[in-house]
């Protein structure tokens, strides 16, 4: 909730004009999706017509349809044209009482939609790698916990953010996140087998941190620290260097 519409508006044409010829982007090296506010969905979609940007929402309800005001579905969200949806980001979890119950309910009416869930985990403090895994691990158990054994199709990705890095100085070593994303990785694929899944990290990821992650790390989830199109230029051109 930091971008107006029309600030939104302007940084999507700017993305839209970096992604359209960037060899990272053409080449298929990255997808590119961008998850703006519900009023914003439609104008976005118009903006990214054409191109590989793909569009998707920051949240959803656990219901298709029903007397929920001010909530939005999955079913809505799949006809807007969406193809992923946030899950459980740490700031619905501690602000609005999001458990883990509802998590793994949101994750479940995403697939069931066609929708490739977000799942957002991390730890809330600041701990060894081992003990952070065990947390995420456990998070994660409980996120896919209604998915049963494949009755529902489809990837999943995993937003690892832990909450001590979010909004920090600096984001969690490299050691860190590549030893608990490792982990959430087996794990994901361990319960979701042939399904195109990933794990991404967020927490005040920015340029200059994707040379320094191994193989561990399939992505980043980028916040603040792309306000500025040019950052978000810079990281793709950190991909580019990569191939």
């Amino acid at each position: 909730m930091y971008f107006g519409y029309r600030q939104t508006l302007e940084w999507c044409s700017s993305v839209r004009a970096l992604v359209s010829d960037h060899p990272a982007v053409t080449s298929g090296l990255v997808d590119v999706f961008v998850l703006p506010s519900f009023p914003l969905l439609v104008p976005v979609f118009a903006i990214f017509d054409g191109t590989p940007v793909a569009v998707g929402a920051q949240d959803l309800h656990w219901e298709d349809r029903g007397a929920f005001t001010g909530e939005v579905s999955g079913t809505t969200l799949a006809d807007l044209g969406c193809r992923y949806v946030e899950v459980g980001h740490s700031e619905r979890r501690i602000l609005f009482g999001e458990s883990n119950a509802e998590v793994a309910l949101k994750v479940e009416a995403a697939l069931r939609n066609g929708l490739c869930p977000i799942v957002c985990i991390g730890e809330e403090v600041r701990t060894p790698p081992a003990s952070a895994t065990r947390i995420c691990l456990d998070l994660l158990d409980a996120a896919l916990s209604r998915l049963g054994s494949g009755e529902l199709d489809g990837p999943v990705i995993v937003a690892y953010e832990p909450l001590w890095a979010i909004g920090g100085e600096e984001p969690a070593s490299s050691r860190h996140i590549s030893d608990v994303c490792g982990h959430l990785k087996s794990a994901l694929q361990a319960a979701r087998p042939g399904a195109t899944n990933r794990v991404i990290y967020g927490g005040s990821a920015g340029p200059g941190l994707l040379e320094s992650l191994a193989g561990n790390v399939d992505g980043l989830f980028l916040g603040r620290r792309v306000h500025d199109p040019a950052d978000l230029g810079k990281v793709l051109d950190e991909v580019a260097a990569r191939s």
